[in-house]
């Protein structure tokens, strides 16, 4: 019995003991961020105004010329002679290389005998008709002096009336042999390769004795003036640059060098499917070391 009691006493005190070693409870906060500090006020400067300036973009393009081609064999043939390569300078109606043109000569030169020779056959038929002219102004002047027949009065009008289709016919025949005549001039000046426009051979495709084809490449030919540069700007420019109005051009190409273009032509419509719009500037002054197909920079400013 007492010691049942002693038990109990002891549990008792164990359980005292875990109650009153109980943690204390956290304190929950709900406390708000600490706020951003707030911008600082723009200050405007004395003498400055409310316009907001766009710093502008830079956009870049090759350098171009108005005029520039690749000459073409115009007609099959051989190439005979070249006669200026790269890098001439050339000015128009120069000739730059020649093609075989012997056959298209000989030819060129029977044609000229046949029209001769039908030209010939004309003045003979019109001679005629003056004299069957004659002859039926005398028959008309029997008949009214009774002194001829119808009949003979008649043979004279008709053979007079005749000669005149031939005569016609002889013209339309001297016309087709002109045009076949002509044709071949044609095709003998296609065996001279012309310059079109002054300029500068850029590169030569063939060499002397090479067949060609028509549509085959014999000669780049480019102008070397003005100097242009085409360039795309997005739409929210548009308005904003004028025509005249001038910027700064440098390359990546020729780094030490600054030059001034004049904006020549500007889209009057906006692409849709991009949303830009096109310009044309020239370059002024003295070009440097500036050549068509390098890369330019144009530096675009934008007040709005």
């Amino acid at each position: 019995m007492r010691r049942s009691m002693i038990l109990l006493i002891w549990s008792g005190a164990l359980l005292t003991a875990g109650c009153g070693e109980s943690k204390p409870a956290l304190p929950v906060t709900n406390a708000a961020p600490a706020p951003l500090p707030a911008p600082a006020p723009v200050v405007a400067k004395p003498g400055s105004t409310a316009e907001v300036v766009d710093a502008g973009l830079e956009v870049t393009g090759p350098i171009i010329v108005e005029h520039e081609i690749q000459m073409t064999a115009q007609r099959d043939g051989v190439l005979s002679k070249i006669f200026l390569d790269a890098p001439a300078r050339v000015k128009t109606g120069t000739v730059l290389a020649q093609m075989d043109d012997r056959q298209i000569a000989a030819n060129l030169e029977a044609a000229r005998a046949k029209s001769r020779s039908i030209e010939n056959d004309l003045k003979n038929w019109q001679a005629e008709a003056e004299v069957l002219k004659a002859d039926y102004a005398r028959q008309k002047t029997l008949w009214d002096l009774g002194l001829t027949s119808a009949e003979q009065l008649q043979h004279a009008q008709y053979k007079a009336e005749s000669d005149q289709w031939d005569i016609k016919r002889v013209q339309e025949t001297l016309n087709t042999a002109r045009q076949e005549e002509r044709s071949l001039e044609l095709e003998l000046e296609k065996t001279k390769i012309i310059a079109p426009f002054s300029g500068v051979i850029a590169r030569r495709y063939v060499r002397e004795g090479e067949a060609v084809k028509q549509g085959d490449r014999l000669f780049w030919v480019t102008s070397e003036a003005p100097l242009l540069l085409r360039v795309t700007l997005p739409e929210s420019y548009f308005g904003h640059v004028r025509s005249k109005q001038t910027f700064e051009v440098t390359s990546p190409d020729v780094p030490g060098e600054k030059h001034a273009a004049r904006v020549k032509e500007i889209s009057p419509v906006v692409d849709p499917s991009s949303g830009t719009f096109e310009m044309l500037v020239e370059l002024v002054g003295n070009r440097g070391a500036l050549r068509p197909g390098m890369t330019a920079n144009v530096r675009i400013l934008n007040s709005r």
